[in-house]
């Protein structure tokens, strides 16, 4: 019996997404036997978290890098380094913004439940746009001397109502005001690493358990070396606000190694595969009736992935909703997207090899195929 076992906990076949209540995603080998050979030794972490932050700018073509606790915990330390600089008077006092610049633009149509990250510090938001549009007057009146930072959540599922993030660049360079990107789950393309940054962006945050395929519990932080400095004022290494977001030996080491990885990757035979996986799904269910199906882009959070889209035709006698239950129900345990009211979606960003038959194989079963 494995540890989920022993334990009573079903394991996942994940056709969903790499999602946090899921576990992310499956570490490779050498990042676990990287993991594990960190946690053999007692180190300075100070020192290891500047050395692999050195590493980890070289290999994303960054001026600096900081391994957080999680994309969120970037979110936050980013934020916070933005609202104090490295004035300890002011890191001390968090999350009292009084008298500190503590206003972060947000846009409108961009907010979600991970700008609570933000507020957190203690910055106040300013919301600015609307879900059909934005002007860039708009954030050109919103800035002021009491503005931190304006951060900007990427992704196609994010566009909509947003100012392209080039015009807020522009538009924040001219006033001297810092630019946070997150980019949690916008990888691939492996390129997002740098782009963000190389557009002009000041920090860009990455989720270490999604496409990188590191420990669920870090965040890969790049961009600009004061704000970095400022961040680890904040960090877990000092009393203040990032302490509970504390990141270990183990999780850095093993990032370095997820990133290694990753950019080792031959990126055209992972997208093959992936199309092959939908291929197999799209070929399986065509001829079924009262199911059609398609293939799916981009993904659910506008990576550039395809994903088999399949929809319950009225006739087919079971709902979306009753198909999902099913599938969570039965063995194995299966998760999928939900998507309109009508149809999931199968992502293979989490699917190994053969999963996507199994999926098959129990979708045929719950519909009486």
């Amino acid at each position: 019996m494995d540890v989920y076992q022993r334990l009573g906990v079903r394991k996942v076949i994940n056709g969903y997404a790499t999602l946090t209540r899921l576990g992310g995603s499956i570490m490779p080998p050498v990042v676990v036997e990287a993991m594990v050979e960190a946690s053999k030794y007692f180190v300075d972490m100070e020192d290891l978290q500047n050395k692999v932050g050195q590493r980890l700018a070289e290999l994303t073509h960054n001026e600096s890098a900081f391994v957080a606790a999680s994309a969120a915990a970037g979110i936050m330390l980013s934020t916070a380094a933005c609202v104090t600089g490295k004035d300890r008077a002011k890191i001390a006092a968090l999350p009292n913004t009084a008298g500190m610049r503590n206003e972060v633009i947000v846009f409108r149509p961009q907010r979600n439940g991970f700008d609570f990250a933000i507020r957190q510090t203690g910055a106040r938001l300013v919301e600015i746009g609307a879900h059909w549009g934005t002007q860039e007057w708009e954030l050109e009146a919103a800035i002021n001397e009491k503005t931190a930072a304006i951060f900007f959540f990427a992704g196609e599922h994010y566009k909509r109502g947003a100012l392209p993030l080039a015009e807020v660049i522009s538009i924040a360079k001219s006033h001297g005001v810092p630019v946070l990107v997150d980019a949690a789950a916008q990888l691939p393309p492996v390129e997002n690493l740098w782009h963000y940054t190389q557009m002009g962006a000041d920090i860009a945050i990455f989720s270490g358990g999604k496409g990188l395929q590191g420990p669920q519990a870090s965040g890969l932080v790049v961009g600009k070396r004061d704000i970095i400095e400022a961040m680890k004022l904040h960090s877990c290494l000092y009393t203040h606000i990032g302490r509970p977001a504390k990141v270990g030996k183990e999780e850095m080491i093993a990032l370095l190694a997820a990133v290694e990885w990753y950019l080792s990757l031959d990126q055209e035979a992972l997208l093959a595969r992936y199309e092959s996986q939908v291929k197999y799904l799209l070929d399986e269910f065509s001829s079924v009736p009262n199911v059609t199906v398609e293939r799916a882009w981009p993904s659910e959070a506008g990576q550039p992935m395809p994903r088999a889209l399949i929809r319950f035709l009225p006739g087919l006698g079971l709902t979306r909703d009753e198909v999902i239950s099913r599938l969570k129900e039965g063995d194995p345990y299966i998760e999928v997207a939900p998507i309109d009211s009508d149809a999931v979606a199968v992502n293979p960003q989490t699917l190994a090899d053969g999963e996507e038959k199994l999926i098959a194989a129990r979708l045929h079963e719950i519909l009486g195929r």
